[in-house]
């Protein structure tokens, strides 16, 4: 998918790609921006706490790096709706910046949809995959697991093309 140029990287995204990158990037904002609850698993994911024993430290420490560290993850977010071409497909040429704000937001998409997934560390993703097909072929779930997997493949590539550079 992502290959280097240059000093760019590029990949080219069909149809239903860009609209799956637009939904994800944007869902990753709107949680960010939108009622954003500390009692959310996918935003204690996102935000694990720095002291999981000292509530006050962890808490102290996020009034100071909250807002800085939500910024960051939206601007990473807004990094994918900016590079991502119109909805007919198309190519993407990111510079090492914006390919790097990419790897961040694909990482926080994917913990957010493996929080909601319930994906763990040891869950062998095709097992899981092939038992949601084989309950139910047109579930939600088995579409948000390919999803899953697909931002797991996009951001593997980006990174083989950062580390060949």
């Amino acid at each position: 998918m992502f290959r280097r140029r240059g000093d760019r990287y590029v990949a080219t995204f069909a149809v239903d790609e860009v609209r799956v990158l637009h939904k994800v990037a944007s869902e990753v904002v709107g949680l960010l921006t939108d009622g954003f609850d500390y009692s959310d698993p996918v935003v204690g994911r996102l935000f694990p706490e720095v002291y999981p024993e000292d509530t006050e430290g962890t808490e102290e420490f996020r009034r100071y790096t909250e807002g800085d560290l939500k910024t960051a993850k939206i601007d990473q977010a807004g990094a994918i709706l900016a590079a991502l071409p119109d909805e007919s497909g198309g190519e993407v040429r990111l510079d090492a910046e914006a390919a790097e704000a990419w790897l961040r937001a694909l990482n926080d998409a994917r913990l957010a949809m493996g929080v909601r997934l319930e994906v763990k560390d040891g869950t062998d993703l095709g097992t899981e995959l092939d038992d949601a097909i084989a309950a139910d072929p047109t579930s939600s779930r088995v579409f948000q697991l390919s999803v899953y997997a697909y931002l797991g493949y996009l951001q593997e590539s980006l990174l083989n093309a950062l580390v060949e550079g």
